[in-house]
């Protein structure tokens, strides 16, 4: 069944949307992250250029943030520049990234000075990074002129004396136990046959809502193609697998009713913006740091248990949680 979000935004807008209030420079919303660990940016657009609308976001991506995937954006394309990193990088199960993601470009929109929005991207903060702020550098083209959001301070400046200062996140050290430059363990890893599932989690719910979103990674092992296809959560009264796709510049979602397959070999990735577990019919409200049992059913694998952890209201995964899209292959 198709649903448009647009039709219930009362329904969905708290999970696809991250709270805040709007601030007078484009800014991230998570302010501080930890080295070695997913980072789910957030950029936030507060306003346009001097009443102009604004018609295309860049966004500069540091060395030492990679695997970068841009979240799906109704009526905006988004267009992506990858370079050689300056060195290679380890990743999750071993993987060595030596290129990636170093800009992206959010264009064919329109975003009216009167209006806030956001602009997402997933990614991994390589364990080797220093300690202290991590600018991205960022610049909106609007229909009368532009800003560009690109100030750096130098050493011993005060960052709120610029004008246009780069938004910025604060890198904190690794997990104790993690090595300089190594891909973190998940926090939370479930097994049943050659599945291995990772790091589930969900968001807290507001006040009277009815459904949450289940999120995690799933690895197939195996030599043979196996399905997600139910699963139950003791605070809901039904357990859907959705996917979210853009069609005709419309955001949509529909239920997967034959589950969703796993090839051999192959990660996938249930996130906000793309597969997800529906939990409708909520008995009771989710909230951040509440840790929530519920069952995975695979068609060949079978059952386990697993543990969501609840991160905040429109918020990403907690920490140690896959903050990634999409699908991978070893």
């Amino acid at each position: 069944m198709m649903t448009r979000l647009a039709g219930t935004a009362t329904t969905f807008a708290w999970m696809m949307l991250a709270g805040g209030v709007a601030f007078a420079h484009v800014t991230l919303e998570t302010r501080e992250a930890k080295a070695g660990t997913g980072y789910k940016a957030v950029l936030k657009v507060p306003h346009g250029c001097d009443g102009s609308a604004t018609l295309k976001v860049r966004a500069q991506i540091p060395e030492g943030v990679i695997a970068v995937k841009p979240m799906m954006k109704p009526g905006w394309q988004i267009e992506t520049v990858k370079g050689a990193y300056g060195k290679s990088y380890p990743y999750y199960h071993g993987v060595q990234l030596t290129e990636g993601v170093k800009e992206i470009v959010w264009s064919g929109g329109k975003l009216p000075d009167d209006f806030y929005d956001e602009f997402v991207f997933a990614s991994f903060l390589a364990g080797d990074l220093p300690e202290g702020r991590l600018y991205f550098p960022v610049t909106q083209e609007c229909e009368t002129g532009e800003a560009r959001w690109t100030d750096i301070p130098a050493q011993g400046q005060d960052a709120h004396a610029l004008k246009f200062p780069a938004p910025a996140v604060v890198i904190l050290a690794q997990h104790k136990g993690h090595g300089a430059g190594a891909a973190p363990a998940a926090a939370n890893v479930y097994k049943v046959g050659s599945i291995t599932i990772e790091a589930p989690w969900s968001r807290a719910t507001p006040g009277g809502a009815k459904v949450a979103g289940g999120y995690m990674k799933i690895t197939n092992n195996g030599k043979e193609p196996d399905r997600l296809i139910g699963g139950s959560v003791p605070v809901a009264g039904r357990f859907e697998i959705h996917e979210m796709a853009t069609e005709g510049g419309v955001m949509t979602m529909r239920e997967l009713p034959k589950g969703l397959e796993i090839k051999p070999g192959q990660t996938v990735e249930l996130t906000p913006g793309g597969y997800h577990i529906m939990f409708q019919e909520l008995k009771s409200g989710l909230k951040q740091g509440q840790t929530v049992k519920g069952t995975l059913v695979f068609e060949k694998a079978g059952k386990v248990d697993v543990e969501y952890r609840v991160g905040p209201i429109g918020g990403g995964a907690p920490s140690g949680g896959a903050a990634g899209g999409g699908h991978s292959h070893h």
